[in-house]
């Protein structure tokens, strides 16, 4: 059976790290190369980089904060923000990205899935869904949530597992940082439209909360910011609770 992952998430802004609720009140909370090393330390299975201005600002993703924090940690990196082309990939993965995050860029060129699916392999695109519910239905935001596209995100799913993405980051706008727990509805809905591994994002504010999230069995992996930054969860001992709750963990 495959382990389960948990991974923290570093949105960087202005070369910060920075976390708010729903997207909103952002506060800085630290240097990301100090906070990419004591991740590395600590357990965690992978590492996200979210440059989380670099889309809206219409600006390429700081590569040399990226650069410092690839250097320093050994677990595997997803990187994301600004990625609208095939070079964008490349100058990315060369500065130490073992995965890429594409999001507002493939909204803007759905074509882009497939492009880097054919040139990296599935195994290096990650679709990442900024996700709200409006109407009554599932809508995909960009611009780091800014801008309603009007895509219906499971078929926005469906159509990024077609092109070749290797998996799906589920970001709920609406659970986002309020530490809840995360968006069960959402994500048992996704994961009867995709077989792809899907991580969740958004909500988590304790243990319990992970525990509940692998009940889900098209969920592989638990992504959260803010109860690890301000050291509320240990990941260690995030892990090891999990494992003695009959959860498959690399402890």
């Amino acid at each position: 059976m495959l382990t389960k992952r948990i991974i923290p998430c570093l949105d960087v802004r202005d070369g910060r790290v920075v976390k708010g609720v729903n997207f909103e009140g952002i506060r800085d909370v630290e240097d990301p190369v100090e906070m990419a090393r004591f991740y590395n330390e600590s357990g965690a299975d992978e590492l996200v980089f979210y440059d989380i201005t670099a889309s809206f600002e219409e600006r390429p993703l700081f590569a040399n904060i990226l650069r410092r924090v690839a250097e320093c940690i050994f677990i595997p990196l997803t990187v994301g923000g600004g990625i609208n082309s095939l070079e964008d990939f490349d100058r990315v993965l060369k500065s130490g990205a073992d995965k890429v995050s594409v999001n507002s860029g493939a909204i803007k060129n759905p074509e882009l899935i497939l492009s880097a699916a054919k040139k990296y392999g599935d195994q290096c695109v990650v679709l990442s869904m900024d996700v709200k519910r409006v109407g009554g239905a599932y809508h995909v935001f960009a611009k780091g949530g800014r801008e309603d596209t009007g895509l219906d995100a499971l078929k926005w799913a469906e159509f990024g597992q077609e092109s070749g993405a290797g998996e799906i980051v589920l970001n709920s706008i609406d659970t986002d940082g309020v530490k809840n727990g995360f968006d069960i509805e959402m994500l048992s809905d996704m994961a009867e439209i995709v077989h792809i591994p899907i991580i969740a994002s958004g909500g988590a504010g304790c243990m319990e909360d992970f525990r509940e999230l692998f009940k889900l069995s098209g969920v592989d992996a638990g992504l959260a910011a803010s109860i690890f930054h301000f050291r509320e969860v240990d990941i260690h001992e995030l892990k090891c609770y999990l494992k003695d709750c009959g959860v498959p963990m690399r402890v």
